[in-house]
């Protein structure tokens, strides 16, 4: 994800589809929004971030709604916006363009998921890493408390 003049894109699972929601303008006109969730990894990240992003407009909800399930692997296109309301300032990314990603995004925990296991043999629990060791005395720590 780039913002300096670049196009912004992100590729991720979609983790949630939010409940749509529509109204009319007040210059009368009908209009749809709906929110989504995508879990995506950074090569430089330790753990896997969530983009939230909405779509605008019934025609793009309904163009999109096959490829934006629970589950599947998306890219999407979006762009980002402030907009001022009663004195607070609020964000939105809204996609423009969604397509099916050829592969999944790396994540630790569905890799280790995804492993294939021979025949019969039962997936083994992954085992957590110890705790480090505590100091001897308080007199060791650098901690100020």
């Amino acid at each position: 994800m780039d913002i300096n003049g670049q196009q912004l894109e992100a590729t991720g699972r979609v983790i949630a589809v939010l409940p749509l929601r529509n109204g009319t303008s007040a210059a009368g006109t009908a209009w749809a929004s709906q929110d989504y969730v995508i879990e995506y990894s950074e090569p430089t990240a330790q753990y896997p971030r969530r983009l939230n992003f909405n779509i605008f407009g019934s025609d793009k909800i309904q163009q999109y709604s096959a490829l934006l399930q629970v589950g599947n692997t998306v890219k999407i296109s979006f762009d980002i916006d402030a907009r001022e309301y009663q004195g607070r300032w609020f964000t939105s990314i809204r996609a423009w363009k969604v397509e099916a990603a050829g592969a999944a995004v790396p994540n630790a925990a569905a890799a280790a998921t995804a492993q294939p296991m021979a025949p019969g043999v039962a997936p083994q629990p992954i085992q957590q890493a110890s705790a480090p060791a505590q100091p001897a005395s308080d007199e060791t720590s650098d901690l100020p408390f």
